[in-house]
Formats: structure tokens, sequence, C-alpha cells
């Protein structure tokens, strides 16, 4: 793939050149002591100078020693907001006569790029194209936003303590899905970006922005930051045959110890970058002519997301930790043929009881109840 190099002051012209474009730029930026995802006009509108410490139910913002546009890791968003949002319309009925009009949601028709997709966060994505795009039934209001997007991504030089992407094999580096790929080289004075182009859009993009080759020494930068990234790893996890140990231990004790600490708040699946569990809720007004049907995300963790006619399926914490975990690691690869989990420890870091999921694995893979 063609490669460039951007310098820091005219990485600006980037967000003015998507706009002239047509795109609307979705992008990092702070609210709330938080790496938030949010339309901005400017690269200073970015987190610049901040960096995050991420520990087991934990998350604060930092300030850095340095002026990075892309200094942090990930914070409570994904980009699946966007993509796949928490609230959805998907049709509404008046009353025409003696009969109803149905007039389903129109697509989406706007123009979107996101700046700062982190290697797991394009995996993500790639994940929920297979659940929405994948199979017999289309979302078409999935496809209509996805069809319409440019992606920036931004390699990972500085893992926070939670991530576990190298694992999964789906970081610290962009190897597809991506437009256009930043590598953020900040030393001393010198702070630039390497770029490469995943696609022709992206190298449109790039012809119009002012770049320089990129030399044997900033290849050999680029390559030392993702091996330094790789091996900085805040957690790790053994994927050897976890999908078979998983499925085949469904009785471990283990299981019943972390349903003692869970609270089903279902943070972890609202924070989770492919989860994708909703519900459906039909309203009308006061007077009856009207009717909408919407769409909501929903989580495997609430008690009456499994409810049928007599009873919910999974009514303890226990079977509903269980489902999730084995869906993200095993029966996920049975539906997609992946994983469901990328690495970005957003759920370890968001558990308010700090449950790792890195650990609970190793606890049922070190003590198994069928011995290999």
């Amino acid at each position: 793939m063609q490669q460039a190099k951007l310098s820091k002051n005219d990485f600006q012209k980037l967000f003015g050149i998507l706009g002239k474009d047509g795109y609307s730029v979705i992008a990092p930026t702070v609210r709330d002591n938080a790496i938030i995802y949010d339309e901005i006009e400017s690269a200073q509108e970015l987190p610049v100078g901040k960096r995050d410490e991420q520990q087991a139910g934990r998350y604060r913002l930092k300030d850095r020693d340095d002026q990075a546009f892309f200094g942090y890791v990930v914070g409570p968003h994904s980009w699946k907001k966007y993509l796949h949002p928490p609230k959805i319309r998907l049709w509404s009925a008046h009353r025409n006569g003696t009969g109803l009009k149905i007039e389903p949601e129109e697509p989406y028709a706007a123009k979107r790029a996101f700046i700062g997709v982190r290697p797991c966060e394009l995996q993500a994505i790639l994940v929920q194209d297979k659940v929405f795009l994948g199979a017999e039934f289309i979302d078409q209001q999935y496809r209509s936003r996805r069809e319409n997007l440019f992606i920036v991504a931004v390699n990972c030089t500085e893992p926070g303590g939670t991530c576990f992407c190298a694992s999964m094999q789906t970081g610290p580096q962009a190897d597809k899905g991506f437009d256009l790929a930043l590598t953020e080289v900040v030393d001393g004075e010198s702070h630039y970006f390497v770029v490469e182009v995943g696609t022709e859009a992206g190298q449109k993009i790039l012809k119009m922005l002012p770049h320089e080759k990129v030399g044997e020494a900033e290849r050999e930068v680029v390559a030392q930051l993702m091996t330094q990234a790789e091996q900085r790893m805040g957690s790790s996890i053994n994927t050897e045959d976890l999908q078979k140990t998983l499925s085949e231990n469904q009785e471990h004790p283990h299981w019943q110890d972390v349903a003692q600490r869970c609270l089903s708040c279902t943070n972890c699946t609202m924070v989770c970058p492919t989860c994708f569990c909703t519900s459906v809720e039909d309203v009308t007004d006061l007077t009856g002519n009207t009717a909408e049907r919407w769409r909501m995300w929903d989580s495997c963790f609430s008690g009456d997301f499994s409810y049928v006619h007599g009873g919910a399926v999974r009514s303890s914490t226990k079977s509903r930790y269980r489902q999730w975990l084995t869906h993200k690691f095993s029966s996920w690869i049975d539906q997609f043929g992946t994983s469901g989990c990328v690495g970005c420890g957003r759920c370890v870091t968001w558990c308010p009881v700090g449950i790792d999921v890195t650990k609970e694995v190793a606890a049922i893979q070190n003590n198994p109840l069928i011995k290999k």
C-alpha cells in the first residue's frame, strides 16, 4: 500500500478537505472527563495532550507531556452508536380513512467520516458487517450508514491497561477496513504522521493533502512503535482451543463465582463495540391515529431479555454472564466465523466491580472440567 508523510501542521487540512467533500467529521473529543465520539470541525477539538489511565473498574483522563493528537486509547463510546444507533425508528403508521398507511424509515443518506478509529474498533465494525450485512436478511439502516462512510484509522502506539488486542490479533496496527491509516510520531521537536492508503477513496483524499514521501527511517520508526505497543499490552488472553474449552465447561463452578460479583448492570454490553442485542417497542399517540415502531439497544444481562411466555430462559446472573462470555468467545464463531471480542478492554474498564474477562476465561482454562 502507498505511504506518505503528513506534517502536524497540515493535519488540520484533512478536516477541511473532508468537509468540502460533503462529509461530517466524527472524531474523539473530551466531555465530562472522558474520551467520547462526536461531530467536530477542527483538529484542536481532539483530546490534544491527553492520555487515559485504564484498569479494571477504573478510568481517568490525564495530561501528557506533549501535544499528541491521539495519545490515548478508547473511552466508553464506540463507533457502533453511529452505525447501529442506540434508538432508531423502523417505521411509522398513520390512520388513512378506514386503513393505515405504513411508512418505513428512510435510509440514512448523509456522508460521515470517522477519524481516530483504532485497529480493534476497525475489526469491531467488520464483525458487525457480518451480523447486519453478511446473512440472508440485510439491515437496511445499517447498510445505508455503512455505505456513506470514510474511515481514518489511527494505529495504537500506547495501549491501555486493559487492552488485549494483540491476543485477539486485531491490533495494535490496522491492516484492513480503512480508507486512510495514520501512525502518529511524536519525538521531541519532531511531530508528524505516517499515512497509509487503504482504498481509492483514501488515495483521492491524500492527493489533496500536502505530503512527502516516506523514507526508510520513518518506516523503521513505525515498525518500532508497533513492536513496542504489542509488548506493552495491558492484558492478554490465551485463545488456543478457547472456543472448545468454553463450550465444554458450561457447568463449571467458576460461573457461580463470577455471578456473585456481577451486578447485571449491562455496562459491559453497552460499551462493547460488537454487541448487537436489541428490543422493539410499539408506541401510539393519544388519538390512536399514529403508531411507530422503535428499535433500541438491549442486553442479554437484562432479566426480561430472554423472557418468553411463562418466564425468562436465563433467570439467574450466572446463566446470563455465561451466555454473554461464551457467546463472545465461542458460539459467535459458530454463527459468524469470527470471535465477538476484539480485545478493546472496555468491558473490563467500565465494569463497576472490575470483572476482567481475561481472568475469568483463564480461571476456566487453567482448571477445566474436561481435561485434555
